[in-house]
């Protein structure tokens, strides 16, 4: 159900019920404003009966006299009201044609219902201060009934006529409100795929200004990550072209080779180019994985003795055929090493292309050192120490030097410092405190350490 039918409909439900309530309210304090102001004029008549009263020698009169014709007693309807009179000894000493049927109570004071000629009337007994006289007056409640109904259907008839045209503007009201959220959707869904123009926010209702903030945040993301996939591709594509080339024009060799000699040599280089291409492809799956995630699948504790048996493992091969030695470094025994929330597989992933750029740069009989802190990593390699313009360059994609012999694709140090990003951490590159070779050194980031 959309949301302007879901709040149409609460409307339509919600209008009649305060309504009805209202109207409840209503007949409730109608009641007891007509209650109030009868009874207050009964008391008012029994009040001025007994000032007229003699002290003693009224005689007594069966009926009052009669009552004026209607012609006389204008709007009046005096049949509802009651009068009697009794002395000491409880003799009717005076009444109108309702009060003779008002029955004589000597211990009553004050309001009492009861029925005369099959109907409830209030009645209102005073007594006078010397007990001689006993006033009754009374009123037919049928009367009052009926002008609680009249005050009543005198009020609810107009708002009863004027509800369905209330309920009508409601309807108008709710859609010109929710014009805006249409006028949005419908923006929306026209918009191409490749339409990631923000939205305007001008004219945009207070309460659709998060929204459209969020939505326009979303496109930025949205338009970021697809450039930086065209980014990708397209340094792909211009990375991939010559080693392509090449294992090409040497297979053209390879085929045309005339002596075995020949043909040795074109086979290494053709080994030394697809085992190029296949660093490279995995390399660049590697850092697509990485780019697509915005957070981190999971939170653990990072278990850095595990984390450095598997790199140490899986670089120690490149490393024997090098002739190069890997060390590490552990914190004393007294101190745990550095503790670490993240994801172990990507941290191992990190780690393993530091300490491998820190083998394959490291010239033969050299070491590279991992050294754990309590509070950080050091990888630091025994190479020839880089210049301030390739530290620089460090990270960036595809980026080699030229007259590299070793075998890279430039996206190792992307991979890491992506890696690092999510876990929010920084990775610095430097020179070796000795002067020689390469430092990098893995803490957390400034903004997210602890103060």
């Amino acid at each position: 159900m959309s949301v302007q039918r879901r709040l149409l409909l609460y409307l339509l439900l919600c209008a009649p019920i305060v309504w009805a309530a209202g109207l409840g309210i209503t007949i409730h304090r109608a009641r007891h404003e007509i209650n109030e102001l009868y009874d207050t004029e009964i008391i008012h008549l029994a009040r001025q009966v007994q000032a007229t009263l003699p002290d003693a020698s009224l005689r007594l009169a069966a009926v009052l006299p009669p009552m004026p014709k209607k012609s006389m007693a204008g709007e009046a309807d005096l049949r509802t009201f009651a009068i009697a009179v009794w002395n000491a000894q409880g003799q009717l000493a005076a009444a109108d044609r309702e009060g003779v049927q008002i029955p004589y109570l000597p211990d009553a004071v004050g309001f009492t219902v009861k029925e005369i000629e099959g109907q409830p009337w209030r009645v209102y007994y005073l007594q006078s201060f010397d007990a001689t006289w006993l006033v009754a007056a009374g009123q037919r409640m049928r009367e009052r009934s009926e002008l609680v109904w009249d005050l009543t259907v005198s009020q609810a008839v107009p708002w009863v006529l004027v509800l369905p045209v209330l309920l009508a503007a409601m309807a108008w009201a709710v859609r010109r409100a929710l014009a805006p959220l249409h006028h949005l959707s419908a923006e929306l869904g026209s918009r191409k795929a490749n339409d990631l123009r923000p939205l305007q926010v001008v004219d945009a209702p207070s309460e659709l200004r998060p929204l459209v903030a969020a939505v326009n945040g979303l496109f930025g993301r949205i338009e970021a990550v697809l450039a930086g996939e065209r980014r990708f591709t397209a340094d792909a594509a211009h990375e991939l072209r010559t080693p392509l080339a090449a294992l090409r024009a040497q297979w053209d060799v390879l085929r045309r080779a005339r002596s075995e000699e020949e043909r040795r040599s074109t086979e290494a280089k053709l080994d030394a180019g697809l085992a190029r291409m296949d660093r490279l492809v995995t390399q660049m799956l590697a850092l697509s994985r990485v780019e697509s995630v915005e957070l981190l699948p999971e939170m653990e504790a990072v278990d850095w003795s595990v984390l450095v048996e598997h790199v140490m493992n899986d670089c120690f091969p490149l490393a024997e055929q090098r002739g190069i030695e890997l060390a590490c470094e552990w914190p004393g025994d007294a101190e745990p090493p550095w503790p670490l929330l993240g994801s172990t597989a990507l941290m191992t992933v990190l780690v393993r292309n530091l300490l491998d750029n820190g083998v394959r740069y490291t010239p033969e009989g050299g070491t590279v050192t991992l050294r754990m802190g309590t509070a950080g990593a050091e990888i630091e390699n025994g190479g020839p120490p880089l210049p301030p313009e390739r530290l620089a360059q460090l990270g960036q994609r595809f980026s080699r030097p030229d007259g590299q012999r070793e075998m890279g694709s430039g996206l190792g140090i992307s991979i890491v410092q992506r890696i690092a990003h999510l876990h929010g951490l920084a990775v610095e590159f430097g020179t070796a405190q000795a002067g020689q070779g390469v430092r990098v050194v893995l803490r957390a980031a400034p903004a997210l350490s602890a103060p």
